[in-house]
This record gives structure tokens, sequence and C-alpha cells, in this order.
């Protein structure tokens, strides 16, 4: 079989790129020709986790088909998050545990999707299934997929394999899961260095909703407050954004990762389908207190998506 590249969702979180890696490693000792690549820009996060782990970033691609013919999916589906040519390649296999939209393929394939707060949660199992001992620095990197997507085990996400998953990931990578935790999550959440380009497509994905586009960017902070005094350089970013993909609504949500709450700014002509779906009021600042919201795949996009569902245009 010819070279298959491994790759998540556009503007990468750290379960897209430790997963990535993570895979193609098992790939690899099963003596298939992989190679881990990227969609995008490196986060704090991430950068942390790849250095205290010792691993390489994958190398940036924006289109698969002029290197290859076969690609494997970690941490998406949605074809509108994944690599801009993904209908010139064949897709073999995803492994996921997100929603399933936007999405078909012409030939069977390997679909693994499993109810859990980290596509790295899966890949430990994937591990023990074919008998593959995962080496200590891909430990690490999984472990760095769960914190990261379980907000070091405090989103409802996160379920008991997540948590038994990274416990051991832990003990084979050497560090304290909490102490190592905490530390990476504050990495991530210093934006000072980002401009409010980068801040607003730092974690951001496209969801299509019956009839409507919408984009929702979510960053971790230690204080909401250091984010929301460039809020009106990041309205104007959010306006070019709506214009430049045809969006109905970009929310961009602040989730305070020490008090397990989230601040969003709404931009966009449907602003009044998040007010429905949170029953909750948008301020004059354009601004919604969405409290003991911190997950956006599970308190977010699921009541968005059912409150557009019955919206037409």
């Amino acid at each position: 079989m010819s070279k298959v590249l491994i790759f998540g969702h556009k503007n990468p979180d750290t379960d897209s790129i430790c997963s990535a890696i993570a895979y193609a490693a098992l790939k690899k000792e099963l003596g298939m020709d992989v190679e881990a690549v990227r969609l995008g820009e490196l986060n704090g996060e991430t950068e942390y986790a790849l250095k205290q782990f010792n691993a390489e970033p994958p190398r940036l691609i924006d289109k698969a088909a002029p290197e290859v013919a076969q690609v494997i999916l970690v941490d998406h589906n949605e074809r509108q998050q994944s690599v801009d040519d993904i209908n010139d390649v064949r897709v073999l296999e995803v492994i996921d545990h997100h929603r399933i939209a936007n999405f078909e393929t012409s030939d069977p394939l390997y679909y693994r999707a499993e109810p859990v707060g980290c596509t790295a949660t899966i890949l430990n199992k994937m591990y023990k299934e074919h008998g593959v001992s995962v080496q200590k620095e891909i430990a690490g990197l999984m472990l760095s997929a769960i914190i990261s997507d379980s907000l070091l085990f405090k989103s409802p996400t996160c379920t008991e394999e997540d948590v038994k998953a990274a416990q051991e990931l832990a003990s084979i990578a050497g560090v304290h899961a909490e102490e190592y935790g905490l530390d990476m999550l504050k990495a991530g959440a210093d934006l000072r260095s980002k401009s409010t380009e980068e801040l607003v497509s730092l974690d951001s994905k496209v969801f299509s909703m019956g009839d409507y586009q919408v984009e929702v960017a979510q960053v971790n902070a230690i204080d909401v407050k250091d984010v929301l005094v460039r809020k009106e350089e990041i309205e104007k970013a959010l306006e070019s954004t709506i214009a430049d993909k045809n969006l109905d609504l970009f929310l961009f949500v602040i989730t305070d990762i020490l008090n397990s709450d989230s601040v969003a700014i709404v931009a966009g002509t449907e602003a009044a389908a998040v007010e429905k779906a949170f029953n909750a009021p948008i301020s004059d600042d354009r601004t919604i207190v969405l409290d003991g919201v911190v997950s956006r795949k599970k308190q977010i996009i699921p009541v968005l998506t059912d409150t557009f569902q019955g919206m037409t245009k």
C-alpha cells in the first residue's frame, strides 16, 4: 500500500495533533507507511505538550491529493473541517468522538466513533487490541490530549473511560496527571502573544446546522477579562470572517478554566438563535454569559443545532 497521511481537523487542538502522532506510531508498528500531518498552526498548549515529550510538530499541509491517494482522519469527520481537497482522496479510516455530519464516502471504510471525551482514549484501546505497547513519549502526548479535551477531567464530556486511560498513560509517561495537566492548560491559556486574527481562529470550527452555517471558536483563559479587553478588535475579526465565509453566526467562546464557566461574543444575523438556545439574554455589548458551559461538543453544538434545525431561511 502506498503512503497514507493521518491528520485531525483544521485549526488543530491538542487532541488533533497528538492523536495523529499516536495513531501514526501505532500504524507504523503494524507495518503501514503513514505520516502524521497537520492542517493548521499549533496553539500554545499543544506546543507545550510536544516540548514536554520531545515530539516534533507534524508537517503542515493544506492539500493531500498532490502527495497521496488515501488518508485517515482523526478527531473529526465533517468535510468542512478537513483538508481542502478531501473530496479528491479516499478516506480509509475515521477515528473520532464527535457527532457524524456532512460525511459520506464512495468506498467502504473503517469507522470508529465512541462517545468518550477524547480521540486518544479510543486510541489507547486500539493499542491494547493490537497488542502494541504505548511508548513513554506517545503516552505523554495521548495524556495531554485527554487532559485538553476534558479540561483536566472537569468537562461534562469526560467519561470514566477517559479518566482510566489518563491514569494508565500518566503512569507510562512518568508524570502526575493533575500537576502536569494544570501546567499545560495554563500554557495554553496564555494568549498575550496571539494576534486578534490568531485568537479567533485558534480553535475554531464551522458547522452545518440545517440551512445555516455556524462557526464556533473557543479559547481557554485564566481570566476572561484578559480576552474581553480586546473585544472591539475581536468583533471586527468576527465580522470579517462572517463576510468571507458567508456565515449566519459566529460564536466566540471564552472559557474560564478555573471556574468552569464561559462568556461568548456573538456576531452574525442569527444572534437571536443563541438567546433561544441557551435561554439567556445577549447584552448590549454583544456578549452572553454561559454559566457552567465549558464543552463546545456537548454543551454548545447540540443546543445550537436543535435550535437551527427548527428554523428556515
